[in-house]
């Protein structure tokens, strides 16, 4: 009976360990539009080669709702995307606002959480320039860059964090910098004492001066090289090309020095473009009766989403 009591016990507190684990994620979702009823697909663009948002956006949020990430950050999000989304993910809410306006205009950088299992305590959008409380563009910045930030805290056990969902400057360098250094600054002024988890489309790769702000400020770390395991077949940029491999990075996820991170994961989902094809026989040792079809793969967005499971404190 003792020994029974015992491993039971043991049981119940391996089980409570790993459900302490946050699933976290970045996703930019490449920004666009959809087609009016009827319209002519566009000859040019994201489109005319079966990338359009129309064409993905069902099956990228069934990926989010099959994941059932915690909390992720996502890039690149028009408003017209932002109202999609949010009917296809039940479960979720999201903090942000556009980086044109502070309203509607432009694209977000919006957190999304899973809204029966965590409170919002505080959020927040800045910009990454001069002058973060107002909508502006910073240095030598092509557009103008945004932070949203949540203060989130689990109903399950009272753990609080903040997360932050960025993306940083496609051109200026001084701006990736110096955003990169504001990020930081934020941090370090309004998070002392909590768990922080910073995602994003940083638009640099892991060997840039902009990386190593973050990778050597002593008070994040990256959780590609802190995992214990690692799922990274290739790095997180395929500019829509299924069969594009690198070893950059530019979506990154970092988290406070010392935090626990089991698993990463560069998930290269596809699916196949619905299209008229000829069903066939396999040609394969398959049993005769299963057939299929040819069709074009095609990825989710071009970028891959970022998985990541960590312990809060």
């Amino acid at each position: 009976m003792k020994r029974t009591l015992i491993y039971l016990v043991a049981v119940a507190f391996a089980f409570s360990a790993s459900a302490q684990e946050l699933n976290v994620a970045s996703f930019n979702i490449r920004n666009g539009k959809s087609l009016k009823p009827g319209q002519e697909l566009p000859k040019k663009g994201d489109y005319a080669k079966y990338n359009g948002w129309d064409h993905r956006k069902q099956i990228l949020c069934d990926m989010i709702n099959l994941e059932a990430f915690d909390v992720f950050g996502s890039q690149e999000v028009k408003h017209k995307q932002l109202v999609e989304m949010m009917a296809m993910l039940p479960d979720y809410a999201y903090v942000g606002v556009a980086r044109a306006d502070g309203a509607e205009k432009g694209e977000y950088c919006p957190v999304f959480y899973r809204k029966k299992e965590f409170k919002l305590l505080n959020s927040g959008t800045f910009w990454l320039s001069e002058t973060p409380d107002e909508v502006s563009k910073g240095w030598d910045g092509m557009c103008r860059r945004i932070c949203t930030w949540a203060y989130l805290q689990r109903k399950s056990d009272k753990a609080r964090f903040y997360f932050l969902s960025t993306h940083l400057d496609h051109r200026g360098k001084v701006a990736q910098i110096e955003g990169g250094k504001l990020v930081l600054d934020w941090i370090k002024k309004n998070c002392k004492g909590e768990t922080v988890i910073v995602v994003g489309d940083f638009n640099v790769t892991q060997t840039s001066d902009c990386y190593k702000v973050f990778a050597e400020s002593g008070l994040l770390e990256d959780t590609y090289e802190s995992a214990k395991y690692r799922f990274a077949p290739t790095g997180t940029f395929n500019g829509f090309n299924p069969r594009r491999y690198t070893t950059h990075r530019i979506d990154h996820i970092f988290v406070s020095k010392g935090t626990k991170v089991s698993r990463y994961g560069v998930l290269t989902y596809h699916y196949f473009r619905d299209m008229k094809a000829t069903e066939e026989a396999m040609d394969t040792l398959a049993p005769k009766e299963i057939k299929g079809e040819n069709r074009d793969i095609k990825v989710l967005s071009d970028h891959y989403p970022l998985q990541v499971w960590v312990t809060l404190k």
